[in-house]
């Protein structure tokens, strides 16, 4: 995320959920971590993840 590597973030966010962190936590991670990166990365972010965590859901 700091660096705007969106792109990589995907299989980043997967790999912690898969490690048992969950979406609300990975959410506080971005937030906190836009202090340091800038909040135009971490709604970069937040994009992707809101992707990841969609990907997830299940059907009807």
């Amino acid at each position: 995320m700091a660096n705007g590597s969106t792109e990589q973030l995907v299989g980043h966010l997967r790999i912690a959920q898969q490690n048992g962190l969950t979406q609300d936590e990975l959410k506080e991670v971005i937030i906190h971590l836009a202090f340091y990166a800038g909040w135009p990365r971490a709604m970069s972010a937040i994009t992707v993840a809101k992707k990841v965590f969609a990907e997830q859901e299940p059907t009807a």
